[in-house]
């Protein structure tokens, strides 16, 4: 499913507009980045929390030629699955 089909389910589901369906969806998604940004948790309960993970600073190599490189720590946004949402696929 792709965004496009993503709208139009929520749409349909909600009967509301298509366009009102698309700005709901962009104000989650923005939502949840600049919760993200502050470093937040963002739960939604029974579907799942959203959160920054952090990843050290660590050595690697580049595939090409094989010298070493130093990769920088870095955040990620990362997604732990609720129950529900486990329990609705299985």
């Amino acid at each position: 499913m792709n965004k496009t089909e993503l709208i139009d389910h929520i749409a349909k589901s909600a009967d509301i507009s298509k366009a009102s369906a698309g700005r709901a969806l962009e104000a989650a998604i923005e939502a949840i980045a600049d919760a993200l940004k502050g470093e937040q948790v963002v739960t939604l309960v029974g579907f799942g929390s959203f959160y920054v993970g952090k990843r050290a600073a660590r050595s690697g190599r580049n595939p090409r030629t094989g010298a070493a490189i130093d990769i920088p720590a870095a955040k990620l946004p990362k997604f732990r699955a609720g129950k529900g949402l486990k329990d609705a696929i299985n």
